[in-house]
């Protein structure tokens, strides 16, 4: 197996956002903003390479909305042909495409308008697009609090072609890969279990987006539901403990893999790992 992260660009919230009911104060110790009270925030995609698939985990915010949304600050937005010919790889390449849920800085880079802007397109034409049924659900008939973070151009293409696929229960895409449904911050949201041999990479989409929420009271104020949202993380992050699970953070701009501990009966961050050096030891 190999393991490849993608960086499909960067954009800024506000911190108040990021940690909701956390007082400025005590969460800035942690993760720094600006002058005006905006947090870095990646999109980081992660590529796997199992031999007999390739599989591509979250696919950014894409181009198509840019301007509705430049007030987020977007900078370094990818092409996905450059990235993947950089690592070898062709966008017919992909397999499978899992979305950890449909807001647009996770999915809108999977279509993207063709040459002269009058259609759009699938970026990985040949892949299986794997999403949650009651995140799918959602998308169709958001609530009043998501509703603009879904555009129908971002996913609407993929169902047209047939591409999509609903998970309904925790299930294997492949036997290296399962995905898990949590909620809370959103309606069924896939988190990916990848077996790396000795240890476990956990990409945990937003149930945990930064190192600095792995306190379960440390949520977003994007998070639907909050008790459903800190019920799922304490699950996930006691097996984490339990078994040395890697954790992969998805928008954290300054660390991307860690372990955690528990410690006087709270969950901290442990070890920062190297994304670079577990991707070399398999």
């Amino acid at each position: 197996m190999k393991i490849y992260k993608i960086e499909a660009g960067t954009f800024h919230i506000d911190g108040g956002a990021a940690f909701g009911v956390v007082p400025k104060k005590v969460w800035q110790k942690r993760y720094p903003c600006n002058d005006e009270n905006l947090c870095k925030i990646h999109m980081r995609c992660l590529l796997i390479d199992t031999g007999e698939k390739l599989i591509l985990i979250d696919a950014g915010t894409g181009d198509k909305q840019l301007e509705y949304l430049k007030y987020y600050g977007f900078e370094g937005v990818i092409n996905f042909d450059n990235e993947l010919e950089n690592l070898g790889y062709h966008c017919a390449d992909i397999t499978d495409v899992i979305f950890t849920h449909l807001h647009f800085d996770h999915c809108g880079g999977a279509t993207r308008y063709n040459s002269d802007r009058t259609k759009v397109e699938l970026v990985f034409p040949d892949a299986t697009h794997w999403v949650g049924d009651a995140q799918w659900k959602n998308f169709l008939k958001p609530n009043v609090r998501e509703g603009d973070s879904y555009f129908p151009e971002n996913m609407n293409p993929i169902f047209d072609a047939g591409k999509l696929k609903l998970v309904t229960e925790n299930q294997y895409i492949c036997p290296k890969v399962e995905v898990r449904l949590y909620k809370g911050h959103t309606a069924g949201q896939l988190v990916s279990y990848i077996d790396l041999g000795e240890k476990t990479l956990v990409y945990a989409g937003d149930v945990i987006p930064l190192a600095a929420n792995i306190p379960v009271p440390w949520l977003s104020s994007y998070d639907i539901s909050p008790l459903d949202a800190m019920k799922g993380k304490h699950i996930l992050l006691q097996e984490a403990v339990e078994k040395q699970q890697i954790l992969f953070f998805e928008h954290d701009a300054f660390t991307e893999c860690a372990t955690v501990k528990v410690e006087h009966k709270k969950f901290k961050l442990d070890q920062i790992v190297s994304f670079e050096e577990l991707a070399k030891s398999l």
